[in-house]
């Protein structure tokens, strides 16, 4: 805490922001806005409606099962002084737009595609990202069974990020349940599984085979066959696994094979990497997940992946993205200003209108 002398006692600076919270100023404030248009630009291209929903509601509904429950740790809660029931400020906006199409845009056609750019506030931020309030941009699409879903979100996150400068791009492909359902397969004990889970994020195949478990060679062959996405379906090969395991690796295939298509149709580079061991994404999703990298920027650029809306509604599965703009800030290109003309006190309106058609930024003396 940083302290300012008053008379005999000591005050805290008034000047001085929560730790996480930051004033974001020009040129930077507008490098953002203009991003943030250009991404929405690319959305609705794409078919992607645009929402906004509030900063604050109910708890029991931005907390619902699924997504929201997801950040329930991480929502900010206060009371409402109207109806004397407890509110939350929005952590993250997939559980906005999972409510928003569960009731107002429920008897829409399906899929629903939405796209958001919004401000989120979280109890607390972590090492990769301290800030506590950032936008977060992104699209949702609702009622999407297909990996070719997943496929169109993850291209459209490309294809955006590529719209505003980012280049060198990385999309990691992931599927979080592989795993957890071989080890249901296969009868493994929670005790058993802990073990196995961290010989999996250690990339410890001696931990894997020291526990001489029948598992242990189809998680293997997963663990050696991740790395550059064409490399690593051919060297799964034609190895069969147990069904649930077998049909979230064909769906992760299937969504690869689209996002190619995808990337040479629209011209794009983009490195495609496949993980089937490791989930970096959010724990509410259930299928294909992805992160978003490049080499010109620091950390996670941004994520998406396959839920559920609730977990009481499996059938209406959805799959989406967000783009962090945070991270995104510091390689932003400062946007074009036209050259600033000062006009003297007794200029009249009409001098200021011609001088701003003449393309000058134009102050007037007072």
């Amino acid at each position: 805490m940083v302290y300012i002398k008053s008379g005999m006692t000591k005050t805290p600076n008034p000047n001085l922001l929560p730790s996480g919270l930051s004033d974001l100023l020009a040129p930077e404030a507008d490098a953002e806005a203009q991003a943030i248009h250009s991404l929405m630009q690319v959305f609705k291209r794409f078919g992607y409606a645009r929402v906004k929903p509030p900063l604050i509601e109910f708890e029991d509904s931005l907390l619902a099962p699924g997504p929201g429950a997801a950040l329930a740790r991480q929502t900010f809660r206060l009371m409402d002084p109207v109806s004397q029931r407890m509110m939350g400020l929005r952590a993250d906006t997939t559980a906005q737009i999972a409510r928003i199409a569960n009731s107002r845009l429920a008897g829409e056609e399906r899929p629903l595609r939405l796209s958001y750019a919004a401000d989120v506030l979280r109890v607390n931020g972590s090492q990769i990202r301290p800030a506590r309030q950032f936008a977060q941009v992104g699209c949702e699409m609702i009622g999407a069974k297909t990996p070719q879903g997943d496929a169109e979100v993850a291209l459209i996150s490309l294809f955006a990020l590529n719209e505003i400068g980012i280049k060198n791009l990385t999309i990691d492909l992931t599927a979080p349940m592989p795993v957890p359902h071989l080890l249901d397969q296969f009868g493994i004990s929670d005790v058993q599984k802990e073990k196995i889970i961290s010989a999996l994020a250690n990339r410890d195949k001696e931990a894997l085979n020291a526990l001489d478990l029948s598992v242990v060679p189809f998680l293997t062959t997963l663990l050696e066959a991740s790395g550059k996405a064409e490399d690593a379906f051919e060297k799964l090969g034609t190895k069969e696994f147990k069904a649930s395991a077998q049909k979230d690796i064909e769906d992760l295939k299937s969504s690869y094979e689209s996002l190619k298509e995808g990337l040479a149709a629209f011209d794009l580079n983009a490195q495609i990497t496949v993980d089937f061991v490791e989930h970096r994404g959010l724990d509410y999703e259930t299928g294909v997940s992805f992160s978003l990298y490049s080499k010109d920027v620091r950390g996670e650029l941004g994520n998406g992946g396959r839920y559920s809306l609730q977990e009481d509604a499996k059938d209406e599965s959805a799959t989406g993205f967000t783009l962090y703009m945070d991270s995104l800030l510091p390689v932003l290109k400062n946007p074009e200003t036209p050259e600033t003309k000062t006009l003297p006190a007794d200029a009249s309106w009409e001098d200021v209108r011609t001088a701003q058609e003449d393309g000058f930024n134009v102050i007037r003396k007072i």
